[in-house]
């Protein structure tokens, strides 16, 4: 845990842009040769395909609570308190007890950290409650948009750079999502009123508008604690306080909706006796897996996002805003094919070629970095004397 971060992140001096074009420069240099920023790359890949399949599952076996699903996605936050705790044991031996710091966060970050969290509480509860109105085909077009909106955000509040490869990147990932979406025809559900549909159709664009302002809003706050004179450097041990904080709000967040939703309990009436039960359990006693596949399920989704979670945090920490999106919008095909191996879905030719444009998106953009590494560390270079004339 006590990894410490690349060289832009120390420059204490930094302005919060200028930090964030280092950050580019040097963090996302060589990225896959970082197996640190592999690992979260791992992570983003277990999380992005085993959470919504999970989800799905539970919607697929009788689940009915969207407020529960939204609960799922960050409930999984107390797990980084282990790694957090061994981190702070192992800075207090090195330190020493009185100089090893309890948390690493400063007021400042905490507060931006909380707001991203309530951030990712409303996030998921406009994701939730948009797929309860709209096909599979909608959302996905709308969801494959926050690569758009991460890269716009990333424009305006951390400056990032573009080349040509990234921009081709972010076209093909774009239009190979949308493509998804397009195949089922995208018609309004039986049962579902027009007003529910645009109310899904609003609530899907803004949960990929809202992602796509979380990503680069996580990046920013992390340069200007970096430039923040006598802060702590930006570690990932910090960056995982941040997950914990930003988990613990939106945790909170849901958990008030359920709260006056009534999710936690349903009433009945027997004679003159009102009985209360919690809907949890009673739910689970007429889930399609059982009591134990029910209880299982709901573990396995909130450690599935929590992997989701701190891998994107992780690869915006060594990479940057637009190299998590990147990596979360090639996931998206992915995640349909393992939809059709566990669900049967069909899949036909353009789900093909869709993944093929997401797969060409992807080398890309890691093509692109590679030629800007290979471009930098020959400018940097020095000339070879045996050559120059004399």
């Amino acid at each position: 845990m006590e990894v410490e971060t690349p060289a832009p992140h120390r420059a204490q001096q930094q302005q919060p842009c200028a930090d964030a074009d280092a950050k580019q420069g040097a963090a996302g240099a060589r990225p896959l040769r970082n197996p640190i920023l592999v690992a979260n790359f791992v992570l983003m890949v277990v999380g992005s395909a085993g959470g919504p399949l999970l989800l799905r599952a539970y919607f697929l076996y009788g689940g009915t609570r969207k407020w529960l699903s939204s609960f799922l996605q960050t409930a999984g936050f107390p797990l980084l308190l282990a790694p957090l705790y061994a981190s702070f044991l192992s800075r207090r031996r090195r330190d020493g007890k009185a100089a090893a710091a309890r948390f690493l966060m400063t007021p400042r970050l905490l507060a931006a950290t909380a707001g991203i969290g309530l951030m990712t509480g409303l996030d998921d509860l406009l994701y939730a409650y948009g797929m309860a109105y709209l096909p599979v085909s909608t959302s996905s077009i709308l969801i494959s948009t926050q690569l758009a909106f991460t890269a716009a955000f990333a424009l305006l509040l951390v400056r990032q750079r573009f080349t040509a490869f990234s921009v081709n990147a972010v076209v093909l990932l774009t239009v190979g999502a949308a493509m998804l979406g397009m195949n089922a025809g995208g018609d309004r559900p039986a049962g579902v009123t027009r007003a529910q549909y645009g109310a899904g159709f609003a609530m899907t664009l803004g949960a990929a508008a809202l992602f796509g302002l979380m990503l680069p809003a996580m990046e920013l706050s992390q340069a200007r604690h970096a430039a923040r004179t006598g802060a702590a450097a930006v570690s990932y041990t910090l960056v995982v306080e941040m997950q914990v904080v930003i988990g613990l709000a939106a945790t909170a967040f849901s958990a008030v909706g359920m709260l006056v939703h009534h999710d936690f309990h349903i009433h009945c009436w027997q004679c003159t006796k009102v009985i209360s039960t919690s809907a949890i359990p009673e739910e689970a006693r007429e889930f399609g897996l059982g009591r134990t596949g029910y209880y299982s399920l709901l573990a396995g989704s909130a450690a599935m996002y929590q992997c989701f979670f701190l891998g994107t945090f992780g690869a915006i920490f060594y990479g940057s805003a637009l190299l998590a999106g990147v990596v979360m919008t090639v996931l998206i095909p992915v995640t349909e094919v393992l939809a059709v191996l566990f669900f049967h879905e069909p899949f036909n030719g353009t789900k093909g070629v869709a993944l093929a444009l997401s797969l060409w998106g992807f080398v890309s953009y890691f093509y692109g970095e590679a030629q800007t590494s290979k471009a930098r560390r020959q400018s940097d270079k020095p000339p070879n004397v045996e050559h120059l004339d004399p």
